[in-house]
């Protein structure tokens, strides 16, 4: 038997048009609601809860930074940050919605509404969310010139890496439709070098910022710290060699053990065990008595 190339993945004679045309049917997990336009789709208002804080998000990634966050601000004493956390099924299209639209024009979670303003503050990306947050309680951003700006520029850092590690690698190793040997190749090794800049660094450090935990631990832990306890993307954590990166496998099991993380990486998730599920959170005692409630 011929041993098949990348090359053979892509369709017999195709040739890079010189005007891009968008095809539905291109194949992939997200095909149904990718597409090269923004706006809304259909109009569908946001529910309002009780709290000054509104989240519209699920428990990727990027949407357990904020349930985190938040449940972190709650637990150091921060009462203003009680909130409301509503599912939104990005898989059914919720995020292009009129409502969610206007909360966030780019239609991706998480979105945040702060209705505690005199008028109400939108609030999208969720690196923007987390800074917001920090600022607006005091919290989890060293107050030191220096370490303030170290936090800030690994939390950066994480908005500018996260897209090679999700959007590359989870993609073309997890999601796409064919598995193409250069893409995987190509996104693997800037996934390890990754890894390999957070293995350095925290040879040195406790905390991505320095001895205090901060917003930079915080956006960095639902990425790359799930990645090195092998739970994102499959068997990835054996591909990547993840066991490797000692300082990582340090730094992620002292965060995975803090209370406010336990409970933020469970909201908004409808996904995996019964018992680590909570589809949305709308008081703390949710925890205790809706775990294993299926919303529709």
């Amino acid at each position: 038997m011929t041993e098949k190339s990348p090359a053979d993945n892509f369709p017999a004679g195709y040739e890079v048009p010189k005007v891009w045309t968008w095809e539905k049917g291109n194949g992939g997990q997200f095909a149904n609601i990718n597409r090269p336009i923004a706006g809304p789709t259909h109009d569908k208002e946001l529910p309002v809860g009780k709290h000054p804080l509104q989240l519209y998000s699920l428990a990727t990634p990027n949407g357990v930074k904020v349930t985190i966050m938040l449940e972190e601000l709650l637990a150091a004493g921060h009462t203003g940050a009680e909130y409301d956390a509503w599912l939104i099924k990005i898989g059914e299209g919720d995020q292009f919605g009129s409502g969610f639209v206007d909360v966030n024009p780019n239609s991706k979670i998480p979105a945040l509404m702060d209705r505690s303003t005199p008028e109400p503050t939108r609030v999208f990306e969720s690196g923007s969310i987390l800074l917001y947050l920090a600022e607006k309680f005091g919290a989890f951003l060293p107050g030191d010139p220096k370490a303030r700006t170290e936090a800030i520029n690994w939390l950066f850092w994480q908005m500018g890496s996260a897209p090679y590690l999700g959007g590359g690698f989870g993609h073309f190793y997890a999601y796409a439709p064919m598995h193409i040997q250069y893409a995987i190749d190509r996104f693997s090794m800037e996934v390890k070098r990754q890894l390999d800049v957070l293995d350095r660094h925290l040879a040195d450090n406790r905390y991505m910022a320095g001895l205090d935990y901060s917003i930079a631990d915080i956006a960095i832990w639902p990425w790359y710290g799930n990645l090195a306890q092998g739970k994102q993307y499959g068997d990835s954590g054996t591909f990547l060699d993840v066991q490797s990166y000692k300082h990582v496998q340090r730094w992620t099991a002292e965060i995975a053990d803090r209370p406010a993380v336990k409970r933020g990486r469970i909201v908004n998730r409808p996904f995996g065990e019964p018992s680590e599920q909570l589809h949305e959170r709308h008081d703390a005692s949710d925890f205790d008595t809706k775990m294993q409630d299926k919303i529709a």
